[in-house]
């Protein structure tokens, strides 16, 4: 009896310290209104979601502008998509993010947004993984590019999944970026460092003077993210510096969407990306 209520207490304690629905419904609205602020999405662009458990998915619905959203306005699916509870309609690409779920069992959180900055580089077919600055390699490590695919389509899917199980963040071309994580919280800051990256990467690149990290500087840093609190990034570190071309594809488009794509668990320990003027 002792041993029956003693396990009856622990797991009431666990609980009780488990996130509530309602506290997923106020924390996508949040994030949600922060991604419009920071002008990341528009009008009713992008898309958030939370794991709540094996079964269910709480997600913002389609034709909603994520800066004026109401805990009320979310609805929960299944692992097919399909609705459970809600009044609205799903979201058209309620497709990726169950795709990511199911790839990583560690992600419970996704955020889907058309940062300006990140999502011109997925428009010039240009992926964001020159290693320039140490604290992005040690989060991120590369951020590659997907081959365009439809939204709402399986040709997006089938674009994104040898990626996923190998990076927390991708371009998607011709339309924005996805980032995930252990919460939803992780999720919209690795959107952030995306985009910060991106202007970083733009700005250097029209300095003209571009100066990647070495192979022992990227030694160091994967000694580094080993110890690094709350990094669990799995994604390749990017190509090292190179004498010539500074270890950088010039081949523009194909090189870095359809490469990237198909060599995701391969071609470790880099990738293509932003060409050298």
């Amino acid at each position: 009896m002792r041993y029956y209520t003693r396990t009856k207490l622990y797991l009431l304690a666990v609980h009780r310290r488990m996130p509530s629905q309602s506290h997923y419904r106020k924390q996508i609205v949040q994030f949600g209104q922060m991604l419009h602020q920071r002008g990341y999405v528009a009008a009713m662009d992008g898309n958030l979601s939370v794991r709540l458990d094996d079964r269910r998915i709480l997600s913002t619905p389609t034709s909603i502008c994520k800066g004026m959203m109401r805990p009320s306005d979310l609805v929960i699916v299944d692992v097919n998509g399909e609705r459970i509870s809600g009044r609205n309609n799903v979201s058209s690409e309620i497709a990726m993010h169950l795709l990511i779920y199911r790839l990583r069992p560690d992600v419970r959180g996704i955020v889907h947004a058309h940062p300006r900055t990140a999502t011109g580089f997925a428009a010039a077919g240009m992926a964001l993984n020159k290693p320039l600055v140490c604290e992005v390699v040690i989060g991120l490590g590369s951020i590659p590019l997907a081959k365009y695919g439809t939204p709402g389509t399986p040709e997006l899917t089938d674009a994104l999944e040898p990626l996923v199980p190998q990076y927390d963040a991708i371009l998607m071309s011709n339309h924005g970026v996805v980032t995930y994580g252990a919460d939803l919280h992780r999720a919209y800051m690795k959107m952030e460092t995306v985009e910060h990256f991106a202007q970083i990467a733009l700005i250097s690149h029209l300095l003209g003077s571009q100066q990647p990290l070495g192979d022992r500087d990227l030694e160091k840093l994967m000694a580094a993210r080993a110890k690094y609190q709350g990094c669990t990034s799995l994604a390749p570190m990017p190509l090292a510096a190179i004498s010539g071309n500074g270890g950088v594809g010039r081949n523009g488009h194909k090189e870095n969407g359809a490469r990237t794509s198909s060599a995701a668990s391969k071609d470790r320990p880099g990738r293509r990306g932003l060409p050298v003027s």
